[in-house]
């Protein structure tokens, strides 16, 4: 099986580069995300084959990241889990979250191409059911990029899109200002505080027009989304 799109959300570099080293020559698609937060985010707008899943990752860990991925976003998508822990009871949360299989480091990648690829067989192409997001009055829908708010389209930039996934896909958690600038400009980020910028352009047109804000700053931590009557 080649042409396989596949997640990887690890937050250690060398792990990293070495599945890219091996996966990549095979012909596999391979996108990834070093935190929670930014695998959420992208399992939210594209569709993979299979995702793998670092148990221990920063923000959103693999556990609660394979959660959300099957309540919130619906994702019926294959996911491998990646654990340095080999206890049955880690097996079994990993399990319980949501996860397909389980492989424990360090392992071999001939391995874990066979498992990926009898993953992807056993899913028979299927992705998730729905992928749009959803929060109160907000509807996004990452494949359309449309948004709404009490029915009524909202119009944003690219940035704005992105920034709106990740506070949906999280919501009603903080999401820390690394994740949001993680999930925008990659390990490239703008020394200048840009990300303030994007969000008081998101706000402009996400909370302006309405009644109350949904949009709020948790001073020296990131933002969030949170309904009028929720408390701050």
């Amino acid at each position: 099986m080649t042409g396989m799109r596949i997640l990887i959300v690890e937050d250690n570099p060398d792990i990293l580069a070495n599945l890219y080293g091996f996966l990549e020559p095979k012909g596999y698609a391979v996108d990834s995300a070093r935190n929670g937060y930014g695998g959420l985010a992208l399992a939210s707008e594209n569709n993979y084959d299979v995702i793998i899943l670092d148990v221990m990752l920063p923000g959103l860990n693999g556990l609660e990241l394979c959660q959300k991925l099957r309540t919130e976003l619906s994702s019926a998508t294959p996911v491998l889990m990646l654990t340095a822990r080999d206890s049955l009871q880690d097996k079994v949360q990993g399990f319980d979250s949501g996860a397909d299989d389980y492989l424990v480091k360090p392992f071999s990648l001939v391995e874990l191409d066979v498992r990926l690829k009898a993953l992807a067989r056993r899913a028979g192409g299927q992705h998730a059911f729905s992928r749009v997001l959803r929060f109160g009055p907000l509807v996004f829908d990452p494949d359309q990029q449309q948004a709404s708010r009490d029915g009524v389209r909202i119009m944003l930039t690219k940035t704005g899109y992105i920034l709106l996934r990740c506070l949906m896909a999280a919501a009603p958690r903080i999401v820390p200002r690394e994740a949001l600038e993680q999930a925008v400009w990659g390990e490239d980020r703008p020394e200048s505080d840009a990300l303030r910028t994007h969000i008081h352009a998101l706000r402009q047109a996400v909370d302006k027009p309405f009644a109350s804000p949904l949009i709020h700053t948790i001073a020296g931590v990131g933002y969030k989304l949170a309904m009028p009557d929720a408390p701050g």
